[in-house]
């Protein structure tokens, strides 16, 4: 059985066994997905522009004809030398493609798939998972450290630098995705032009906003039942001008969305797997995992209904909207504390 952990990926992919031929590729990140997919392929071929070495396949393409991929692993070049096939993700099942080549794997060709969020019990993945051949390996959101690890080699392939405060800032800002991060990140460097350092200044002007911060700490303090951040937090949206039927409808989408991750777990996945298909920025991911663990799924749909009709109120009654939104806040805030002395 050959299956390893998220945070083991790099290390060995870095070093293949000889032995897996066929090498699956899969998770929530869908940027990492691809850049882990290319980087193999072009390292498994000796000429990554030769079409004749490095051969792209179309996973719906695959899935409709099995045979296709069969066929291709096991054509022998024309020029001898290394070859890599590389299938792109398809919503539609690979397991009929992919079973032969685990029976009897190609020698000639390297063949990479790529897949979206699999579960545990999917059938490619299992197959994937317990054969011999083949490998199979996850892509879950850059953790903090993998993110000033890119931050890093981008800032220094641009020909600057970044101290480690400004590092630590940025990849707070940065969400779970790769490819949107080294996106965000190469805005950040077209705006700091010729200056010699990236800076503060730079991240807060050019990455992310204070507003959706500010109602990010608003959210996430009422699901842990922070009174004193909710007010520092609500004080700060409303001096900015945010209506408080906007904040309710931030803390109902999280509501909504803790709600389907809630029903996950309780259908039996872990916590940590769940949290990871949300693509979080880094410094949230805790602060889900900690509400998934206080909340149940009984709680949030009470705060489901409680924040529509707070909304509703905020609407038939303007000026009272703040007061309103208040006492809802306050009310979910010790909901999520009493489930905290549950838990205790």
């Amino acid at each position: 059985m050959v299956a390893i952990k998220a945070h083991e990926a790099e290390r060995t992919l870095a070093r293949l066994d000889p032995a897996w031929r066929l090498i699956l590729i899969y998770g929530p990140d869908t940027g990492l997905v691809s850049e882990r997919a290319s980087a193999l392929a072009r390292a498994s071929v000796d000429d990554p522009e030769d079409a004749f070495q490095l051969v792209r396949m179309d996973g719906d393409g695959v899935a409709a004809d099995p045979l296709k991929l069969v066929d291709e692993a096991n054509t022998i070049g024309l020029f001898g030398g290394r070859r890599a096939i590389r299938v792109s993700p398809t919503s539609k099942p690979l397991l009929a493609a992919v079973e032969p080549l685990l029976a009897a794997p190609s020698q000639d060709a390297l063949v990479i798939v790529e897949a979206g969020d699999l579960q545990r019990s999917n059938p490619l993945r299992t197959a994937c998972e317990k054969a011999r051949t083949a490998l199979a390996v996850p892509c879950y959101g850059d953790a903090a450290r993998d993110l000033g690890t890119i931050i890093d080699e981008m800032v220094r392939a641009a020909g600057k630098s970044i101290d480690r405060n400004a590092r630590e800032h940025l990849a707070s800002l940065l969400g779970g995705d790769r490819q949107t991060s080294r996106r965000e990140i190469e805005k950040l460097l077209l705006y700091v032009g010729a200056d010699p350092a990236v800076l503060s200044e730079h991240i807060e002007a050019i990455v992310g906003d204070t507003a959706q911060r500010e109602q990010a700490m608003l959210v996430d303090a009422v699901f842990a039942g922070k009174l004193p951040v909710i007010d520092l937090a609500q004080a700060k949206l409303s001096s900015e001008g945010l209506d408080p039927g906007v904040m309710l409808g931030a803390v109902l989408r999280q509501a909504l969305a803790l709600l389907k991750a809630r029903q996950s777990v309780d259908s039996g996945r872990g916590v940590r797997d769940v949290v990871a298909t949300m693509r979080l920025p880094y410094p949230r991911i805790a602060t889900t995992e900690a509400a998934l663990n206080t909340w149940s799924s009984a709680k949030l749909n009470e705060a489901v209904g409680l924040l529509g009709n707070a909304i509703l109120a905020t609407r038939q009654n303007a000026d009272m909207g703040r007061a309103i939104a208040t006492r809802a806040l306050w009310t979910l805030a010790r909901l999520g504390r009493a489930g905290m002395n549950q838990r205790d």
